[in-house]
């Protein structure tokens, strides 16, 4: 990585930013926090929610809206307009759960019914728990804090902010609820009319990134022959799925590893995760299954396309038909989203990485090798260059005992988002008080 571009604030931005820092109240946004927390916002049900939050966005001074995308679920903006003649940037995150946080969760989510697990929220000195309180309600939470900070110290921007909170943000594909997930929410939020020059989204781990990872998602079949438990073993016709699996399942994972260090570039290492096993029927154990599935997710570096990751994909089963010829095997590509990159030296993310220096004194360096995806690859598809900065993750210490693991990635030490607060608050300040000529736009 290349040193961040120095660019020091004039004192008139200084004294901006000191004073909205100022305004910065840890307190109101554990409130708030714990408010989103308490609304429940299962991917494509978050209405509820979003109508919350673009009321709260109006009595903060913003311009909102809330933008319905059915029924059910939709999205919601907020705007503070400049005097004209600077950039508009949007701070975004997404509000929707991973998990639907009732007894379909179980046992696939966990045995224990751990308060990070719960769609209700508990405060406990300065934490803040229960589903989603931390990914994604506490990214909502935080940016709304800067913006609420910034209409209160009354800085005169040039430029239009925009706060913004949208369904879909899930690596899932919900399909009772119009196939919600796989960033549906902001494709539609950007494809009627919210059009930033620059954006921010704020995700977990304390750096900022240029780039994130998409994702595939495929289906490995292991075929045999419907069986019975009463046959010995080698009885012509009966050709188990089930056992011949785990064998697929181990060169599986091997091949997953081989892959990711075969595709790190940049930024981004594209971890893949064999993430469910499914066989036959559990009221008909008499009856070992004719197919078992095997579903895994493969992360996609911006640099490499999902028909690339497809044929890298075709090439394991071959590879593995030509060794283990007694295996039966098809699989399919059922999900797919590409990468996405922003050039290290575009504005916002020299401007990102400022704020960030500023705030931890030190020189940003090179981050943490990324494999998550967001929909900030999806913002960067769209041509706008999105800066990714987030926070120390997973929050540790905590009081209360959590689910091992990502569990419900709900449970917040508010204290650690207040860093996080502050650099994207000099970001806003650095892009929002200057001319489009000065951030390098027509």
């Amino acid at each position: 990585m290349e040193p961040t571009i120095t660019l020091p604030f004039s004192p008139e931005q200084q004294g901006w930013y000191e004073k909205a820092c100022a305004r910065i109240d840890a307190g109101r946004l554990q409130q708030l926090l714990s408010d989103l927390t308490d609304i429940h916002s299962p991917t494509g049900a978050v209405r509820d929610v979003n109508q919350f939050m673009a009321d709260y966005m109006s009595k903060a001074g913003l311009k909102s809206e809330y933008r319905p995308m059915n029924a059910r679920t939709g999205n919601v903006v907020g705007e503070k307009r400049g005097s004209g003649g600077g950039a508009a940037l949007m701070l975004y995150a997404p509000i929707d759960t991973h998990l639907e946080g009732d007894a379909s969760d179980r046992p696939w989510a966990g045995l224990t019914d751990h308060v990070d697990l719960r769609p209700a929220a508990r405060m406990v000195g300065d934490w803040v728990y229960g589903l989603g309180s931390s990914n994604p309600k506490a990214m909502a939470a935080t940016l709304t804090e800067v913006a609420t900070a910034l209409v209160e110290a009354d800085v005169p921007l040039v430029g239009d902010l925009i706060l913004a909170m949208a369904d879909g943000g899930m690596p899932v594909n919900v399909s009772e609820r119009d196939n919600a997930g796989m960033s549906g929410g902001v494709t539609h939020l950007l494809s009627r009319g919210i059009a930033p020059d620059f954006a921010i989204i704020m995700k977990p781990w304390n750096w900022v990134y240029h780039e994130e990872p998409g994702m595939g998602w495929f289906r490995l079949r292991v075929n045999g022959t419907l069986g019975y438990a009463g046959v010995p073993r080698g009885t012509p016709g009966f050709r188990s799925s089930v056992v011949p699996a785990a064998h697929v399942i181990l060169e599986l994972e091997q091949w997953l590893v081989d892959y990711a260090e075969r595709n790190t570039s940049g930024v981004v290492k594209p971890h893949g995760w064999i993430a469910g096993v499914r066989a036959g029927w559990p009221e008909r154990p008499a009856f070992p299954s004719a197919v078992t599935e095997i579903f895994f997710d493969v992360r996609i570096n911006p640099r490499t396309s999902p028909a690339d990751v497809r044929a890298q994909v075709a090439q394991f089963v071959a590879d593995l038909r030509a060794r283990r010829p007694d295996l039966d095997l098809d699989w399919e590509m059922y999900g797919s989203v590409p990468g996405g990159s922003t050039p290290p030296s575009n504005w916002i993310i020299q401007s990102a990485r400022r704020g960030w220096e500023h705030v931890e004194e030190r020189p940003h360096g090179v981050p943490d090798l990324l494999g998550g995806q967001t929909d900030g690859a999806a913002l960067r598809r769209f041509g706008i260059p999105t800066a990714r900065i987030g926070w120390p993750w997973p929050a540790e210490g905590s009081p209360e005992s959590v689910a091992e693991g990502l569990g419900g990635m709900g449970a917040t030490y508010v204290p650690d988002l207040l860093p996080c607060a502050r650099k994207i608050m000099y970001a806003v300040i650095d892009t929002l008080t200057r001319t489009r000529t000065e951030l390098g736009l027509r």
